[in-house]
């Protein structure tokens, strides 16, 4: 029988969130250099308190209940307002900052990501991006892992990704539509191009991000994965798609967003196909978004607006996409009062 509740201390909160973070306690009580049982005896303490198991422990660690997902979401909102606060008033340095973001292999958001950190104000902090593929990106903002993913829909891959979504319990927020471009090498025999066209391509290596064991035709980064092509090429990682881009005279087909700074040997030439690229984000439907997310979220947006491309909503917590993949969410004033100038 839960005990009648008399508040939950902040320390709690912000064990809780650690032991979130950590996916231990253990490991928990030694980044906050507690004693382990003390951490243990808080978060048994803390479930007491509200009357719900907010952890699943385990002799792997421990992960979060349903509750405990939605009660994260609330904590790390006191323990950021906290450290604002604490920051403005009493003069204390920014709180330690962490961020994780999973993402398809796009350069708008490693050049946002790279603005984000420039940016910081903290004198600590833990930022984490992982370019990955599309099955892992759900499975990293489900457990956590990342607070944010980014990738793409289409006409053909909608319904399975909203269904994934829609069963992970996260929603998407589009950000963009772009029309389908090639990327390829400044020395390949397509550069002076002002559009190509698939029959261009029948010569040339398809590049595509290899999917691993998930490699359903509507899980893969490149529209028009059904189509076949009599040279294909499969890699994981982005550095290396761009170096077979150069010394293969590959393409892959993106987004046609791509920094000059970041990518210099690298063009983007429009497709001349009848299809698009909706990119967006995804996050918990039950957790409130950061104040270091909604930072970030800031910078991908300035990025693509840089390029032109017109943006589907006025604000990063914008509830437009939400209903569509997962519901509605408990944002609003929650993630409104994280914006308080620091």
């Amino acid at each position: 029988m839960a005990r009648e509740s008399s508040g939950i201390p902040l320390q709690q909160l912000q064990y809780f969130v650690e032991v979130a973070a950590e996916g231990s306690i253990s490991a928990a009580a030694d980044v906050l250099f507690v004693a382990q049982p003390t951490m243990s005896a808080a978060m048994k303490d803390l479930e007491a308190r509200v009357g719900l198991p907010l952890l699943v422990r385990s002799a792997r660690g421990v992960s979060l209940t349903a509750d405990g997902t939605e009660f994260l979401g609330y904590a790390r909102q006191v323990v950021e307002q906290v450290a604002l606060l604490e920051h403005r008033y009493l003069g204390r340095p920014p709180s330690r900052r962490l961020l994780g973001v999973s993402t398809q292999h796009y350069s708008f958001a490693v050049d946002a990501f790279v603005r984000m950190v420039r940016a910081t104000d903290a004198v600590e902090y833990e930022f984490s991006l992982r370019e990955t593929r599309t099955w892992d990106i759900i499975e990293d903002v489900r457990s956590l892992r990342s607070e944010l993913g980014i990738l793409y829909r289409n006409d053909f891959n909608r319904k399975v990704v909203d269904k994934l979504l829609r069963d992970a319990g996260l929603v998407f927020q589009p950000l963009f539509v772009a029309e389908p471009h090639i990327f390829i090498s400044r020395t390949n025999p397509l550069v002076d191009r002002d559009r190509v066209s698939l029959a261009d391509l029948a010569d040339l290596p398809r590049l595509t991000f290899d999917q691993g064991a998930n490699n359903s035709f509507y899980l893969a980064e490149e529209i028009l994965s059904t189509l076949s092509s009599a040279q294909e090429i499969r890699v994981s990682d982005r550095a290396t798609i761009f170096n077979l881009m150069i010394g293969l005279d590959g393409y892959t087909i993106s987004t046609g967003i791509i920094s000059d700074d970041l990518n210099p040997e690298i063009v983007a030439i429009p497709l001349d196909v009848d299809d698009r690229i909706e990119i967006g984000w995804i996050r918990h439907a039950a957790i409130p978004l950061t104040e270091q997310a909604l930072r970030y979220l800031t910078e991908v947006r300035s990025v693509v607006a840089e390029f032109g491309i017109a943006l589907l909503d006025g604000s990063p917590t914008g509830s437009d996409g939400g209903a569509e993949a997962g519901g509605g969410h408990p944002q609003g004033s929650a993630e409104a009062a994280l914006s308080i100038p620091t």
